[in-house]
Order: structure tokens, then C-alpha cells, then sequence
């Protein structure tokens, strides 16, 4: 047992705290194998009603995976770069699965893996104080842990944004775009954890859990991101990241000019392979789209940028990474094409 993680029965729930706070929670694969573990003993145990998830401290959920042990394993020729992949995307999976309601209190940062313990379960809860992103262009690589499968089922052509740009959404707009399914004030946390665990959840636990959340609902104030959706769907609708820049510059408007310049920052690898991620897996089934995303990630371990934008943002915080190949012209196809073939030690099997 890792105490990175923490399990307790607290009544009629299962909690799992993520027990990072110095790290913001960061997943490390012992996090991970310990959760599932602990998934063996709650899912068929008739006295867990719901599992709940929190983070430890009072600035994250998670705010991923613990990327800077993945790039030096990487370099170094490690299995974690398999291990931690495979084993993360099952956990997904899993939570996606769960016949019962899986509750994550998403206060603070919650991004990458934070996201995949999260946006897969059926009760999303955000506060004032959550942060939500999907920034993996910006460290070459792509929105995995399902990014490829929730991101499309967005509201219009926003999960295109969030993927391409890395954006940064608050609670208003978490729930506007239907990432986010609740809002709770930052302060209930621990109230809202307690009356889960003393709820009477009857015959329909996720009615329960509804009646509860209902009880400490927040009002979240208005999403700015509204005022820019016409702009979203219509930019971000192109075929490819080249048509998409072209867009938000004929668009002409300051908050065009930014998302563009964001995009340029990028990995020029990253957006394409992203972009076809997000065409793909909006036909996919989850377990389809993680083992693409699995291909994926082979793919980019074994290229250039991911250990170049870690360098840049994570090592040296230089934040002037130099990606190869340097611009979106010289990203051809059979590059593109690298990251979606079986790699050498199989497939993810779900």
C-alpha cells in the first residue's frame, strides 16, 4: 500500500484521497495499481453505495501524471513508459465502467491524469477554485487519458479548442461545455464528503448522490467562454490545424489572435497527431480510443518533442522548446502515421 493514496469505508461510500498535495497530487503508477486494487474489493461489496474521490491539501485534484518520472524513464529505456499507460488507461476504462456512481470532488487543479480519474466517472464536482486544462500539445504530446473520446462530445467544436490550445476553464465554463456536472463551494468539501457517507441511497444510488449534491449546489456565475463560441465552432470546424490558424486569423478579433498564437506555440507533431485524434476517436468506443491513444503515446516516446517540452516547462523551465520538425509544413503524413501503428510489444487490451 502506498500512502500516496488513501482508501477508507466511510459509510455508505468508498474514498479514495489522492495524498500528494507537495506534487498537487501528481499519479505515479504505485497510485494507480493501489486504486485498482482497492476498485476489487469496493465494486462488488453490496455496502459501498458510491465511491468518492478527493485530493489531499488545498490546491489540486491532480494535476496529472507524474510526467517528469515518465520523460527520464523514457530516456532511459524503462518499461514505466509501457507500464504506466497501459495500467493508467485501464483505470479509465474501469471507472467508465463502474456500475456504481463514482463521484470526483475536482477542487484546484485538475488536468492530464487528473482529468481521466475525473471526467469518466458519472458525478463531476467543481468549485470556485477549480482549474481545469488539457495542456499536453504545449509538452509535445496529446490529450490521452480518453481525451480522444470525451473531448469530441463536447459542445460544439470546443473539445477541438481545448484540445489544440491547452485553454484553462473554470467552473462556469467546466459546466457549460458539460465537463463539469456539479457545482459545489470550495468550503463544503468536507461536508459534502460527510453527507454522502451518511446518505440513504435506497435503490437508486445515483439518485442519492443527485439529492445530495443538489443540497450544496453552488451557483457557478456566467461562463465567459459563451461570448466566444460562434468564433469555436466556426474556427475550429477546419480540417486541419493549418485551415483552423487561417480561421482565427480571418477572424480578425484580439481573443482569435490569442488562441492563434497559443496554437503556434505548440507542438507542431502534437497538433497534427491531436487533431486526428479528435476525428477518430468521435466514432470510437472508449476502449477503442484509449488503445489508439496507447499507439499514440508509443509513438511519441519514441520521437523527439515530449522530451524536448519537458525540458522546456517542467526541467529547465526555459519555456523555448525546440521542436523537431520545427514548423506544421514539415510534419508530414508518414510521420503522423508512426503514431497510430501497433507498437512493438502490442496493443492495449481491455
Amino acid at each position: 500500500m502506498t500512502h500516496d493514496i488513501l482508501f477508507e469505508r466511510r459509510g455508505a461510500i468508498g474514498l479514495a484521497t489522492l495524498n500528494r498535495p507537495k506534487a498537487l497530487n501528481a499519479l505515479t503508477l504505485p497510485m494507480i495499481r493501489a486504486f485498482a486494487r482497492q476498485l476489487d474489493a469496493w465494486e462488488p461489496d453490496p455496502a459501498v453505495r458510491a465511491i468518492v474521490q478527493t485530493g489531499a491539501g488545498d490546491r489540486a485534484f491532480c494535476a496529472g501524471g507524474d510526467i517528469r518520472a515518465i520523460h527520464d524513464a523514457g530516456k532511459a529505456g524503462d518499461r514505466l513508459t509501457r507500464d504506466f499507460f497501459r495500467e493508467e488507461y485501464a483505470l479509465n476504462h474501469r471507472l467508465h465502467r463502474c456500475p456504481k456512481p463514482v463521484v470526483a470532488l475536482i477542487d484546484g487543479v485538475t488536468m492530464g491524469g487528473g482529468v481521466g480519474l475525473s471526467v469518466h466517472g458519472s458525478h463531476r464536482v467543481a468549485t470556485e477554485r477549480t482549474v481545469f486544462a488539457m495542456p499536453e500539445t504545449g509538452i509535445g504530446l496529446f490529450p490521452d487519458v480518453g481525451g480522444g473520446y470525451f473531448l469530441p462530445r463536447l459542445a460544439g467544436k470546443v473539445g477541438m479548442y481545448l484540445a489544440l490550445t491547452g485553454a484553462r476553464l473554470k467552473v462556469a465554463d467546466m459546466l457549460h461545455c458539460g465537463i463539469a456536472t456539479h457545482c459545489m463551494a470550495s468550503s463544503d468539501r468536507a461536508a459534502v464528503i460527510d453527507a454522502l457517507a451518511a446518505a440513504d441511497y435506497g435503490l437508486n444510488p445515483h439518485g442519492g448522490v443527485n439529492r445530495v449534491l443538489a443540497e450544496f449546489a453552488a451557483a457557478p456565475g456566467d461562463a465567459p467562454l459563451k461570448q466566444h463560441r460562434a468564433t469555436i465552432d466556426r474556427c475550429f470546424a477546419a480540417q486541419s490545424v493549418e485551415a483552423i490558424l487561417a480561421a482565427l486569423e480571418a477572424d480578425g478579433s484580439a481573443w482569435a489572435g490569442e488562441q492563434r498564437a497559443a496554437i503556434l506555440a505548440k507542438s507542431p507533431t502534437a497538433l497534427k497527431i491531436t487533431l486526428r485524434q479528435m476525428r477518430d476517436g468521435a466514432g470510437m468506443s472508449l476502449a477503442e480510443e484509449l488503445r489508439m491513444e496507447y499507439r499514440m503515446m508509443q509513438g511519441c516516446i519514441a520521437g523527439n518533442d515530449v522530451y524536448e517540452g519537458v525540458r522546456a516547462v517542467i526541467i529547465d523551465k526555459d519555456n523555448n522548446p525546440q521542436w523537431r520538425p520545427p514548423s506544421l509544413a514539415a510534419v508530414d503524413d508518414a510521420l503522423v502515421e508512426r503514431h497510430f501503428v501497433e507498437p512493438p510489444d502490442g496493443d492495449l487490451m481491455l
